[in-house]
C-alpha cells in the first residue's frame, strides 16, 4: 500500500510541476482538456479490445493523468481538490453498497443493480435515466437506457417476446420503405435498432462490442482485397472482388 500511495503522490507532484513550469500545461482549461479526454477514452477502449496489456497500462495512466489534471484546475478555482474527489468517491461507494457496508442483503448481481438505482433516486435524482450522459454514442446510450429502466421493472419477461418485437419493428420498417417516406423510414429504422439492442441484452451480448468486432473483421477482409487485387479496385467487377473477399474469410 505504501508504494502505491508513493506512486500516486509522485503523480500529484509531477502535475504541480507541469502546471507551474510547462507552457502547454499552464494553458490548459477544463474545456480544452475535454476532447482530449474523450480521445484517450477511445484509445483505452481500443487497448481493451486488442487485449494488449502493456498498451492498456499506458492508456489507464493517460486517463488517470487527465483526472488529476481536472482536479488540479478545480483546486486553482478554489472549487475542490483531488482529496475532495477521492473522499467523495469513497463515500459514494460505501453508501451505494449497503450489502457490504450495511445490513442490506444482495446475493446476486441483479439485486445489486436494483439497489444501486434506488439509492441514486433517494440521493435526489428525479429519473432513473438522469445518469445517462447526453453525449454518449446512440448505440451505447440505447443499451444504457434499457439497462436503467430494467432496474425498476420496465422489462420484457421472455426472450421470445423481445424477438417478436424485433420482427414487428422490421415489418413496420418494410412497410414505410415501400411508401418511400424518408422521415418515417428513419423513425422505423431507429425502432429496429433499439429493439435489436434490447434483444442483444437478452442474449447477454454487448451490441457495441459485437458491432466493433464486425467492423474490424470487415476492415481486415477489405484490406485483403486491396492488397491482393490484380488491378485498381475501380476497374474490378463486384464478382471479381467477391472472389478475394471469400479468400479473406480463411484468415479472419
Amino acid at each position: 500500500m505504501d508504494s502505491k500511495l508513493e506512486a500516486f503522490g509522485r503523480l500529484l507532484k509531477i502535475m504541480d510541476e507541469l502546471r507551474e513550469q510547462c507552457p502547454w500545461d499552464r494553458k490548459q482549461t477544463l474545456e480544452s482538456l475535454r476532447h482530449l479526454t474523450i480521445e484517450e477514452t477511445y484509445e483505452l477502449a481500443d487497448a481493451i479490445l486488442e487485449g494488449n496489456m502493456e498498451e492498456l497500462k499506458g492508456e489507464i495512466g493517460d486517463i488517470m493523468l487527465h483526472m488529476v489534471f481536472y482536479a488540479k484546475i478545480a483546486s486553482e478555482k478554489k472549487a475542490f481538490d483531488i482529496e475532495d474527489v477521492l473522499n467523495f468517491l469513497c463515500d459514494k461507494m460505501i453508501r451505494r453498497h449497503p450489502h457490504i457496508y450495511g445490513d442490506t442483503v444482495a446475493e446476486d448481481e441483479e439485486t445489486v443493480k436494483k439497489n444501486w438505482e434506488q439509492i441514486k433516486l433517494k440521493e435526489g435524482k428525479k429519473s432513473v435515466l438522469q445518469g445517462v450522459p447526453k453525449s454518449l454514442p446512440a448505440l451505447v446510450k440505447a443499451y444504457r437506457i434499457q439497462e436503467k429502466v430494467k432496474q425498476v421493472g420496465f422489462e420484457w419477461e421472455e426472450q421470445e417476446d423481445v424477438w417478436a418485437k424485433v420482427q414487428e419493428e422490421m415489418g413496420e420498417l418494410h412497410e414505410v420503405v415501400q411508401q418511400k417516406n424518408k422521415e418515417e423510414m428513419e423513425k422505423e429504422f431507429g425502432d429496429v435498432l433499439f429493439s435489436m439492442i434490447n434483444y442483444a441484452r437478452f442474449l447477454n451480448i454487448d451490441p457495441e462490442l459485437a458491432l466493433e468486432r464486425t467492423n474490424r473483421k470487415f476492415i481486415k477482409r477489405f484490406q485483403y482485397i486491396e492488397t491482393h487485387a490484380p488491378k485498381d479496385l475501380k476497374e474490378m467487377s463486384l464478382a471479381e472482388m467477391d472472389v478475394l473477399w471469400n479468400e479473406s474469410k480463411k484468415s479472419t
